[in-house]
């Protein structure tokens, strides 16, 4: 036995009639495939199902009209590092010391992530694209990914060539982000690689519960190097048009997920969950709109934190539905637990969202959010301390004290009234520091660690977990 122990020996424990009852009515009918599409970099404003009309994403919006669009949607640990370690964990990166980007901090070996979760309820778990979260030690072949897509070599520019890019005129950086090389020395866009992979795997395990997670490096920056076969699809201008045929491409990956999972009749017992890893990057010209700001510059704005999130499961979810509750990362795990049919683990902050999406529970998933970005290695610009509840949110900014903002009045928060609400700022005040109070004090980097990424296995195929 690799990894950490087994779900079933640690968790079974005190909850076995519950268990039983469970793989009893599960026993009679397949159990639920879940598909997670975890986007990099994807602003809120950024899709036709959230009002984008210079790029077209049909697949997409499918899923919207085959689900339910969550319109306040949260990433409670931005960005990307932290924002993934919360999401393979189901909880605030908080509570185990994470308070910034910290690349290279440990995952808690103590407490299952999803995939191990997954994997230990009987699924076939796999893993395509970036990964970004743990020490080195953890990539997702240790922490429960049964089969990971390998990454193809990368593009490499002559930096003495006026041909190659200007960002790419140099040693170091000569590498393509987004241009690989195929088996026969053909070049490639890695997110259509990314969309043949989530292909296969869902052939070769048709036949089996599965859990995909798809994290692709699109649409991360640079955008540069978009070919016009997919900036020419859209409308967009300026240096938004190459993040617009990234985007596009995204899309197009939906659409073979789609198609293949019609052709095994495998839709309509196939959960998929569509998000964003944080908010748009404005300097390659994404977009949070309604709302201001996002990524680099507008971290302390709702841009960066609010994301695109849709939960689709056709005859099971309703069709075409808003959800205006708060929701968030953390939700992701207990939902997709629920379905594996064993209790969940006790480590969770998320909620169960499917009881929300269907209508049977009222109200919103959470009263509260909460934020807590402020790591002193890290950047200044990704220092953040906020809360969500309502229509407010509460913000501190280190020269103006708390701010607050109405953000059903006022989505782009130019107005500060906390002098005119200051019983609200007092109840978001307590709530926030006896959520404060929960925390693990930060955790120090390994040495070795430190500045680093796990490794995604290179070459051509498939890597599989050896037990």
């Amino acid at each position: 036995m690799t990894g950490k122990p087994r779900i079933l020996v640690s968790y079974l424990i005190g909850v076995f009639t519950l268990a039983f009852a469970t793989s009893m009515v599960h026993a009679e009918t397949p159990k639920p495939n879940v598909v997670l599409m975890f986007i990099d970099d994807l602003g809120y404003g950024d899709t036709g199902a959230y009002g984008c009309t210079d790029i077209p994403t049909p697949h997409i919006d499918r899923l919207a009209q085959e689900g339910v669009l969550c319109t306040a949607s949260y990433i409670t640990n931005p960005p990307c590092c932290p924002s993934r370690c919360s999401l393979m964990m189901g909880m605030y990166a908080q509570r185990f010391g994470k308070y910034g980007m910290s690349r290279g901090l440990p995952i808690p070996e103590d407490r299952p992530t999803l995939a191990e979760f997954m994997r230990d309820a009987g699924y076939i778990t796999g893993q395509i694209g970036k990964w970004d979260l743990g020490s080195r030690s953890q990539g997702p072949l240790t922490q429960g990914f049964i089969e990971v897509a390998r990454k193809p070599p990368q593009k490499t520019y002559d930096p003495e060539s006026n041909e190659s890019p200007k960002e790419k005129r140099s040693k170091k950086h000569r590498a393509s982000k987004y241009i690989c090389l195929t088996q026969d020395g053909k070049e490639a866009w890695l997110t259509d690689i990314n969309g043949d992979q989530m292909v296969e795997f869902v052939e070769r395990n048709k036949d089996k519960p599965f859990f995909l997670y798809f994290s692709p490096e699109a649409v991360h920056s640079p955008s540069a190097e978009t070919p016009p076969h997919l900036t020419d699809r859209t409308s967009a201008t300026g240096k938004r048009k190459k993040l617009a045929g990234a985007i596009v491409s995204v899309d197009d990956q939906v659409g073979k997920l789609l198609d293949t999972l019609d052709r095994h009749d495998l839709r309509e017992n196939t959960l998929i969950i569509f998000s964003s890893d944080n908010g748009a990057n404005g300097s390659e010209g994404g977009r949070s709109a309604p709302y201001r700001g996002g990524k680099g510059r507008g971290t302390q704005q709702e841009g960066w934190v609010r994301v695109p999130t849709i939960f689709s499961w056709p005859g099971v979810i309703p069709r075409n539905q808003k959800y205006d509750g708060l929701t968030c990362t953390l939700d992701y795990y207990a939902t997709i637990a629920t379905l594996a049919g064993y209790a969940a683990p006790r480590h969770l902050d998320g909620v169960n969202m499917l009881p929300y999406l269907t209508g049977k529970q009222p109200g919103t998933a959470h009263e509260f959010l909460f934020w807590l970005n402020n790591d002193p290695v890290d950047a200044p610009r990704r220092h953040l301390t906020a809360v969500r509840w309502r229509d407010w949110r509460l913000y501190r900014h280190k020269q103006h004290g708390w701010q607050l903002f109405d953000l059903q009045k006022d989505p782009q928060e130019t107005q500060d009234v906390a002098d005119r609400h200051p019983t609200v700022v007092q109840r978001m005040k307590s709530e926030y520091a006896a959520w404060a109070k929960t925390l693990t004090p930060q955790a120090e980097l390994p040495h070795s660690d430190r500045g680093q990424s796990p490794v995604i296995p290179t070459g051509y195929g498939w890597a599989l977990a050896v037990e």
